[in-house]
C-alpha cells in the first residue's frame, strides 16, 4: 500500500536525471506512451538529448515543471503550458506516471492536488485546465475525483491506431478549490 503523505512534487536536479531518463524516456514501448497524446507521435528522446539538451531547457530549474516522487522515489512528473501565450491567464496542466506498476495506487490524484494547490500559488489566475482525451480514461477520472469540472468536448478529433477519440477539457476554478 503506497502511503500518500510520501507523494511530494519536486524540481529536478542535475543529479536526478539518469534516473528520470530511464524511467521516463528508455522504453519508446511504456505503457504511458500509449494514454500521453500517442496520436502526436513524438519521439522520445535519447539519454544524451534528455540530459543535454531538453533537461536544462524544460525541467532545470523550471518550477512548472515537476517531478513526482513517492516515498522519496521518482515516479512522475507534472507540467503545463500557457494556451494564450502573451496574455499567459489560461494556463494547462498535465501529468504523467510512467511505471504501470504505480498506477491505480491514487499518486496521480494526490500529486495534481499538490500541483493545483502549487500552481495556485504560483500564479494569480482564477482558472486551471486540463486537456487529456477519451482513449485515457484513467486521466479523466483523476480530472473528475479531484473536482474537476468537464468544460468541452471536441469530439472525434484524435485519431489512433485506426479510431476518432473526443479531446476532452477540464478545468477548476480558484474559488472552487479553496
Amino acid at each position: 500500500m503506497i502511503d500518500l503523505s510520501k507523494v511530494e512534487l519536486r524540481q529536478a536536479q542535475p543529479e536526478d536525471l539518469e534516473e528520470f531518463w530511464q524511467l521516463a524516456f528508455s522504453d519508446p514501448n511504456a505503457g504511458w506512451t500509449k494514454l500521453n497524446g500517442p496520436y502526436f507521435h513524438d519521439d522520445l528522446p535519447t539519454k544524451e538529448e534528455f540530459i543535454n539538451d531538453l533537461a536544462p531547457k524544460a525541467w532545470l530549474g523550471n518550477k512548472e515543471h515537476l517531478l513526482i516522487t513517492s516515498d522519496g522515489k521518482i515516479v512522475g512528473s507534472v507540467g503545463g503550458h500557457f494556451k494564450d501565450g502573451k496574455l499567459a491567464k489560461w494556463y494547462d496542466m498535465g501529468i504523467t506516471i510512467y511505471a504501470t506498476d504505480t498506477w491505480d495506487k491514487h499518486i496521480g490524484s494526490q500529486a495534481l492536488k499538490l500541483y493545483i494547490t502549487y500552481l495556485f500559488n504560483l500564479f494569480d489566475f482564477p482558472h486551471l485546465g486540463l486537456t487529456t482525451w477519451s482513449g485515457n480514461p484513467r486521466m479523466m477520472h483523476v480530472a473528475e475525483k479531484i473536482g474537476m469540472k468537464q468544460e468541452a468536448r471536441i469530439r472525434q478529433v484524435r485519431f489512433y491506431e485506426g479510431k476518432y477519440y473526443d479531446s476532452v477539457q477540464y478545468g477548476i476554478l480558484r474559488d472552487e478549490w479553496k
